[in-house]
């Protein structure tokens, strides 16, 4: 069951449908990775239908997304993805691959509890930044910024509803 959630979780990421990701979890999720902390399915589904909105609203974005999942393992309780995105960073335009491992909790109706996301923010910062990223992608306060960024946008976001 929850291998299935993983495989439902990445194939609604492809198609860029935040609501369908939304669904995969529970009322009391979850989520963090390096830009965001999140709590319960409206923050986190709100970060995924942010995301892919962003994308599919942007044709160059939409044109460049691409996602690859592998390493897709779970024993009921927990599991873990591997995934590669390719996408357009909104603030900057930038080309973006980067690379992820996703570490998983489960409910027993296979609902995710805990997803954490973990990647190179200095890799990530150098190509979404550029020169920003290359001087300080290695930084508390660069991370810091960006989790600040992120979060307004969030917030901004679920006030228009």
């Amino acid at each position: 069951m929850s291998e299935a959630t993983i495989r439902r979780f990445y194939e609604a990421f492809e198609r860029l449908d935040g609501e369908a990701m939304q669904a995969c979890y529970a009322p009391d999720a979850h989520f963090d990775d390096e830009a965001f902390s999140l709590r319960g399915p409206q923050q986190i589904g709100g970060m995924w239908r942010m995301l892919c909105g962003a994308t599919r609203s942007n044709p160059a974005a939409k044109a460049y997304w691409k996602l690859e999942v592998s390493d897709i393992r779970a024993d009921g309780r927990q599991g873990q993805a591997h995934w590669e995105a390719h996408y357009l960073f909104s603030a900057t335009g930038r080309h973006v691959h980067n690379r992820i491992d996703a570490r998983f909790e489960f409910d027993a109706q296979g609902l995710i509890t805990h997803h954490r996301d973990r990647f190179d923010f200095w890799a990530w910062s150098r190509q979404a930044l550029g020169a920003p990223g290359w001087l300080l992608g290695w930084s508390p306060m660069l991370r810091s910024k960006v989790r600040a960024t992120a979060a307004g946008n969030l917030r901004r976001f679920l006030e228009r509803g």
